[in-house]
C-alpha cells in the first residue's frame, strides 16, 4: 500500500471554465467507462481510492490543519505564509475563496467519486475469491463514510452523491443534502462495511478492517450524542482483543508503524518515487526555527503553545515524546518524524483511528451515561500508560469530564481531533471565545458556488 498505483479517473468535480474543456476526453488516460472489466482492473481502482487519502485536501495537510489549528492548543505563527489560508482558520475568519477549504471539498469528492466507481461496478466483476470482493466493498464504503464524515462536520449540509458521476455536467446542479441525510448514509455505509470486512488482514495491515468501521461508527454515534449506540460499537473493538495500548515512545515511531495501537492510518513513505510518497505535514506544521537533519523551510502553521507543553507533568512519558519544545519556548508536534530527504517528504503515517481514542471515547460515554466509576477506569488506563498515578478526583460528572478532556488533549494532540471534539460537545464558542456562531461551519468554497446553480452558501459568508 506504500506505493499505490495511482489511476487517473477523469471526473470534473471542480470548476471547469468552458464547455469544450468539459467535454474533452483525454486520450492518454484510462477512461473509467471502458476500463474496469475484470478483477485486476478493479484492484487498480481500489488502490486509486486509497491513494486519495494521501491527497493534500484529505490527510496530507488539510484535514489535520482543520482538526487542530482552530483549537486552543495550536496556532499559526506565520499567518502571512501561504496566502493566509491557515491563519484564517486560527482567527475564525475563513473566506469562501480560501484555497485550503476549496481543496478539502475538491479532494473529498474526488475520493467519493472513485469509491462510487468501485462500489457501482464491482458487483458485475468476477473475483477469484469472493471474500476479497466483499472486503473491497467494505473498504470502499468505509472510506466513503470517512470522507462524508469529514465534509459534514466541516461544511454542514453537503451534496450526497452515492452513485458514480458518469457525465460531469450532471454534477453541477447538485443540491446540499441535510446533515441528517448525510449522517444516515454514513451509518448505512459503515454498517454494511462491518458486515463485509475481515476481522484481520495479516497480509496487509494498511487495509481497512472491521474494527476501523466499529471505531468510526462509534465516533459518528458519539458525535450525534447516541451514547448507548456509540458504547456498543466501541466495546466491539475492545472485545476483539486485537488492539492495545503500547509504550508511548513506540506509538509513533517510524520503525513501528501499523503497530498494535493503530486501527487505521494513511500511509506515507519518505525517499520513495522521487520523494513523492511522503507528506507535507512536517514542513507545514513545524516552527520555522526548528532544524532537524539540516532541513530548513518549515512554514510554522501548526505551532503548539508553551502553555500546552507545560500541561504535561514531569513524569508523564508523553512529554518530549508526543510534544517537544524549542529553546525559544515554541512547542511542536513530535509525532511526525523529520524527513531525511527533503522537508516536504515526511514518512510518518497519518493516524486516523487508534486504540487510545477508543478508550477515551468510552470514558466520555460512560460519564455521559452517569457511570462515573467506569469512566474513571478508562481514564486510568490512559494515565497508567503515561506512568501517571491514578485519578484521585471526585466522581462529580463535571470533574470527571474535565479529566477526560485534559487526557484527550494530552494524548491526541495533533491527530486532528480537538476542533471536532469542541464542536460535537457544543463548547467551541465558550472555550475558544468565538462570538459568531456562523464561524463554526466553514464556507462552501467560492469555486463550487460559482460552478453549481444548486449550491447555497452557509449563513454569514455571503
Amino acid at each position: 500500500m506504500k506505493r499505490i498505483i495511482v489511476i487517473l479517473i477523469t471526473i470534473a468535480l471542480t470548476t471547469i471554465s468552458c464547455q469544450n474543456e468539459l467535454l474533452q476526453e483525454p486520450i492518454s488516460n484510462k477512461v473509467s467507462g471502458k476500463f474496469y472489466t475484470n478483477e485486476k482492473e478493479l484492484e487498480e481502482a481500489v488502490n486509486a481510492v486509497y491513494a486519495t487519502l494521501q491527497f493534500t485536501g484529505n490527510f496530507n495537510t488539510a484535514i489535520p490543519a482543520m482538526g487542530e489549528i482552530p483549537g486552543e492548543d495550536a496556532y499559526d505563527a506565520t499567518p502571512a505564509n501561504d496566502g493566509g489560508v491557515y491563519g484564517q482558520l486560527d482567527d475564525y475568519n475563513v473566506i469562501p475563496q480560501n484555497s485550503l477549504i476549496g481543496t478539502i471539498w475538491q479532494d473529498g469528492y474526488k475520493g467519493i467519486q472513485r469509491a462510487n466507481i468501485v462500489i457501482n461496478r464491482i458487483e458485475n466483476i468476477t473475483y477469484e475469491n469472493n471474500d476479497t470482493k466483499k472486503a473491497r466493498i467494505g473498504e470502499m464504503k468505509f472510506i466513503r463514510a470517512l470522507y462524508y464524515f469529514n465534509l459534514v462536520r466541516i461544511f454542514g449540509d453537503v451534496p450526497l452523491i452515492i452513485n458514480e458521476v458518469e457525465n460531469p455536467q450532471d454534477f453541477f446542479d447538485q443540491k446540499r443534502a441535510s446533515t441528517t441525510e448525510v449522517y444516515a448514509q454514513i451509518k448505512t455505509d459503515l454498517e454494511d462495511a462491518i458486515s463485509k470486512l475481515p476481522t484481520r488482514n495479516a497480509s496487509n495491515k494498511g487495509r481497512v478492517v472491521k474494527s476501523a468501521a466499529y471505531t468510526l461508527l462509534g465516533k459518528v454515534s458519539l458525535t450525534l450524542k447516541e451514547y448507548a449506540e456509540a458504547k456498543t460499537q466501541l466495546l466491539k473493538v475492545v472485545d476483539t482483543q486485537i488492539f492495545k495500548l503500547i509504550d508511548s515512545d513506540k506509538v509513533f515511531a517510524i520503525d513501528n508503524e501499523l503497530n498494535e495501537e493503530i486501527i487505521f492510518a494513511v500511509q506515507y513513505a519518505s525517499g520513495i518515487n522521487t520523494n513523492k510518497e511522503g507528506s507535507d505535514a512536517y514542513r507545514m506544521f513545524n516552527p520555522t526555527s526548528r532544524v532537524v537533519n539540516s532541513l530548513r523551510g518549515a512554514k510554522g502553521h501548526g505551532v503548539l503553545k508553551e502553555s500546552f507543553y507545560n500541561l504535561y507533568t514531569a513524569t508523564d512519558t508523553r512529554k518530549d515524546v508526543y510534544v517537544g519544545k524549542l529553546p525559544s519556548g515554541e512547542a511542536f508536534n513530535n509525532k511526525i518524524t523529520a524527513p531525511t530527504t527533503v522537508i516536504n517528504d515526511a514518512g510518518s503515517d497519518w493516524v486516523v483511528l487508534r486504540y487510545a481514542d477508543v478508550i477515551l471515547m468510552l470514558a466520555e460515554i460512560e460519564n455521559e451515561l452517569n457511570n462515573q466509576n467506569q469512566a474513571i477506569f478508562y481514564i486510568n488506563e490512559i494515565r497508567k500508560r503515561a506512568q501517571l498515578t491514578p485519578y484521585i478526583g471526585t466522581t462529580d460528572k463535571n470533574a470527571v469530564f474535565n479529566e477526560i478532556d485534559l487526557q484527550r488533549r494530552l494524548e491526541l494532540v495533533w491527530e486532528g481531533h480537538r476542533w471536532f471534539d469542541l464542536l460535537r460537545q457544543e463548547r467551541a464558542q465558550s472555550v475558544l471565545g468565538i462570538t459568531d456562531s456562523n464561524s463554526l461551519l466553514m464556507p462552501i468554497p467560492a469555486s463550487q458556488i460559482a460552478a453549481s446553480t444548486g449550491l447555497v452558501q452557509n449563513p454569514g459568508y455571503n
